[in-house]
């Protein structure tokens, strides 16, 4: 199931925030919760489907603020074929080492510092030449090193969701769904990053 498809579940439309997928979620449980409805296993079906949707969507909807550019950390453009042999538009959306405000810095060793620059400089060049699966593992080693800094996290997010885009370019359709949902459970408030995965996602649903 897509993340359209989780919002659907819910009544709303794509990208609704936290406090809406709380809501909706409240609402339709009382409605369609078995204590409610004993013997209805529509309903009964109905419940799991709105709590699965629940689950996912509370850990990925943006929150109830002013919409911020975290990081700026966002996408990298691609020219992965679309169906019908177009490509895809390039984004204006790149890797950066700028931290947003509000984010407190991880005090880091002289050493993790030269560990990150040094992938963060490989991580650009992998990405670019579509060393994706290299990329993954550099990265996900990296933030291993060093779990708290949030925009190691960002970099993470901006590998898996380039990974997915170009599997969806090879047909490789459901490994391209994990990658994807890999990428916004990872960085989750990016609301860049969460425009191209939608993105992504409108490219499954019109080409399967």
């Amino acid at each position: 199931m897509d993340i359209a498809d989780y919002y659907r579940q819910l009544g709303l439309r794509s990208g609704a925030s936290l406090s809406q997928v709380k809501a909706s979620y409240r609402q339709l449980a009382r409605q369609y919760h078995p204590d409610v409805n004993p013997g209805n296993e529509q309903a009964k079906n109905k419940f799991i489907a709105i709590t699965e949707a629940y689950k996912f969507l509370v850990n990925i909807a943006p929150p109830d603020v002013a919409e911020s550019k975290v990081g700026n950390s966002t996408v990298p453009p691609t020219s992965t074929p679309q169906a019908g042999g177009a490509k895809a538009q390039p984004q204006a959306v790149k890797v950066t080492r700028k931290e947003s405000p509000g984010q407190s810095k991880v005090d880091l060793s002289a050493a993790e510092e030269k560990l990150k620059q040094d992938a963060y400089i490989e991580l650009q060049q992998l990405l670019k030449y579509q060393r994706f699966p290299r990329a993954i593992a550099l990265i996900e080693g990296l933030a291993q090193r060093i779990p708290e800094d949030l925009e190691v996290r960002q970099w993470q997010a901006i590998a898996y969701q380039r990974w997915g885009r170009h599997l969806i370019g090879e047909r490789q359709v459901d490994k391209a769904r994990i990658y994807l949902k890999k990428a916004v459970k990872t960085d989750p408030h990016n609301r860049a990053l969460w425009a191209e995965v939608e993105r992504d996602f409108r490219r499954l649903e019109q080409i399967y």
